[in-house]
């Protein structure tokens, strides 16, 4: 454990209002390139209000989810697991809306302070994605609001957060907390249970512990910003492993493009590999890529590329 907490890459963005901006953009640039996950400290939001939210999360999953999750084990069979079980996930999970559209108010047992606080999470969230935003356009040399632009689409982006508790597992060897997959869409931000562990990374194939840590928000890239970047940035596979102990709150925020939003490649990072003849990813409208990502989330994600290559004459052409 001690290696990968030397190595994973934690950033301190109060350091970009320092003299070591500098080498805080190099440790993001080389997070970006080689790792596809990197952990965020002094991000701006509030240690207290981090607090308010894992408390009211884990009071929601005690008071309307566990009895639920129980019963669905039970349901299920996965109670004493002989054979591994590769089509099922071992997480209880809610969905929250926020843009274009919010569906809060639609969520059952939500108590109103729990709506309230999560509305207010989503706003700092979305701030905190569009600021990364801007200091990876920064470290590609795009310009300003490029990616956020990309984003758009015609009513903004989509942003969504999936609330997920891991509860304790007789079985772990048997089931995954979460199969094996990258993300479909744009930045994720992710606030994690400071105690118990489980969310792994694939890295020069080694699966890597992402370390809980206090207040932290965890990034990592989805598919649509390795398009964007023509593979620069990658999306990276990760997992959740169960655990026998301690159930595992995880709180995970999606800024994707608009579901119409055109994703190709940045010109202005293309020149070289055109004249190098390179590999070009393909061009596509982010609703399609969704669709087909519905079914295949649980495999690679090249596949998913080469489809929508061959998809690429009906995209109509427009620029950012």
């Amino acid at each position: 454990m001690l290696r990968e907490m030397a190595t994973f890459p934690v950033i301190s963005l109060e350091k970009l209002n320092s003299e070591e901006r500098a080498a805080t953009m190099e440790k993001i640039k080389d997070a970006c390139e080689n790792w596809g996950f990197f952990e965020l400290l002094n991000h701006g939001i509030p240690h207290d209000f981090l607090d308010t939210v894992e408390r009211l999360t884990k009071e929601h999953y005690k008071k309307c989810m566990e009895q639920r999750f129980k019963e669905l084990v039970a349901s299920k069979a996965l109670e004493g697991l002989q054979a591994e079980v590769t089509h099922l996930d071992w997480e209880s999970t809610f969905y929250l809306r926020h843009l274009p559209e919010s569906n809060m108010a639609e969520i059952p047992d939500l108590t109103d302070e729990y709506r309230k606080v999560m509305k207010e999470f989503a706003l700092k969230l979305e701030k905190l994605a569009e600021e990364l935003l801007d200091l990876l356009c920064e470290n590609l040399g795009l310009e300003k609001g490029y990616l956020k632009k990309a984003f758009y689409g015609a009513r903004g982006p989509t942003f969504g957060t999936k609330v997920s508790n891991y509860p304790p597992c007789p079985t772990p060897d048997k089931i995954k907390g979460l199969r094996a997959h990258t993300d479909a869409g744009g930045i994720i931000l992710l606030f994690q249970d400071a105690k118990v562990s489980g969310l792994q990374l694939l890295k020069d194939g080694e699966w890597i512990d992402v370390p809980p840590m206090r207040h932290s928000i965890v990034i990592n890239l989805g598919d649509q910003l390795e398009v964007i970047t023509n593979g620069k940035y990658k999306s990276v596979e990760h997992r959740v492993i169960a655990q026998t102990d301690g159930a595992r709150m995880s709180i995970a925020s999606f800024y994707n493009p608009g579901s119409d939003a055109v994703i190709y490649p940045a010109p202005a990072l293309l020149e070289k590999e055109i004249e190098e003849k390179k590999q070009v990813y393909p061009k596509f409208v982010f609703e399609d890529y969704m669709k087909l990502y519905a079914g295949l989330k649980f495999q690679a994600k090249e596949p998913r590329f080469e489809a929508m290559k061959a998809m690429e004459t009906t995209v109509p052409i427009a620029t950012v």
